[in-house]
């Protein structure tokens, strides 16, 4: 009995010790981005009315994910964490993507790293955009690049609402360039109660319900720079309402976990995709997918806040 027991722990030991000597062959962390496409794909699958815009997006991500990886690479010798200036926090951000030697540029975007990436874009809108992106595109791709810097430029700097497919398509190529220009400044977000975006004063695409004690936090998301904030629940993003009786939240069956809260005051809605109900979500894809809340909210007379960079 001793000796079998010796047999059983040697085997152990040996057991311990193979596991000791392997190499360590840890799965790296997908990125932000590839967990974006991931979410896209099993939704793809899961709505089909949804799968022709999502299969856009994720062609869409694939190549803003090389942009900001790009923009990462470029970025070596610039420092982080720069302190923002106000009003001026976007412009200051985007002329961090120029590089210590040009810091003293007319212009945050004019790169010409930036404009020889656009071309290529305008090519994937050709090939796997829905038709009028594509001929937009298609367009743009026989203009000369004085319209394209100009575009962009305007893009970059204008924080209203897009008004033509043109500042629709223009605002998806700089998105991701936004992210990585958001992620050099060291913003305060704590105890701000404002409703527009902190680093790029854009109004938020959609909102968030995050776990927190028994119930949820909201967040308001900003579309195109991804800067995320804190803003109370029982409150109108729009127009500041505050009158509980007006603003009335719906839900769909297809979509539990996604909340269409309203303003009857404003009336405009925005999207809440409640983290409490369903943890696995990520935000702005789930709010891409759930295209038929948009129909019901439009057809009940109420206007999206802020449309989402494929316009929706």
């Amino acid at each position: 009995m001793p000796g079998a027991l010796y047999c059983k722990i040697k085997s152990a030991d040996l057991r311990l010790h193979a596991s000791w000597s392997k190499p360590h062959n840890r799965p790296v962390a997908p990125t932000s981005w590839q967990k974006r496409i991931r979410r896209a794909e099993t939704l793809a699958v899961k709505h089909p009315f949804a799968s022709e815009i999502l299969g856009f997006y994720i062609h869409a991500a694939r190549f803003q994910e090389g942009l900001y990886q790009r923009a990462e690479r470029g970025s070596v010798g610039v420092p982080t964490n720069v302190p923002s200036a106000g009003s001026g926090r976007a412009q200051l951000a985007g002329r961090l993507l120029l590089g210590p030697q040009d810091a003293g540029a007319a212009g945050p975007l004019n790169v010409p790293e930036i404009l020889r990436n656009f071309p290529a874009f305008l090519s994937l809108l050709e090939q796997s955009g829905p038709a009028l992106l594509a001929q937009v595109a298609r367009v743009l791709q026989s203009s000369p690049e004085s319209v394209w810097s100009d575009l962009l430029d305007a893009c970059w700097s204008t924080t209203g609402e897009p008004s033509s497919p043109e500042e629709f398509l223009a605002l998806a190529f700089l998105q991701p360039y936004a992210e990585f220009a958001r992620s050099r400044v060291r913003l305060q977000l704590e105890g701000l109660a404002q409703s527009l975006c902190p680093f790029c004063n854009r109004k938020p695409v959609l909102a968030i319900l995050r776990p927190e004690g028994d119930g949820g936090r909201r967040s308001l998301l900003c579309g195109f720079c991804l800067t995320e904030w804190e803003f109370r629940r029982i409150i109108c993003p729009g127009c500041g309402q505050e009158d509980h009786s007006k603003l009335p939240v719906y839900t769909a069956e297809t979509f539990p976990y996604i909340r269409v809260e309203c303003c009857d005051n404003c009336q405009t809605f925005v999207k809440s995709i409640d983290m409490t109900k369903n943890g696995v979500a990520e935000p702005l894809v789930d709010e891409l997918a759930s295209i038929p809340l948009n129909l019901w909210a439009e057809e009940h007379g109420y206007a999206k806040l802020r449309p989402n960079l494929l316009g929706m």
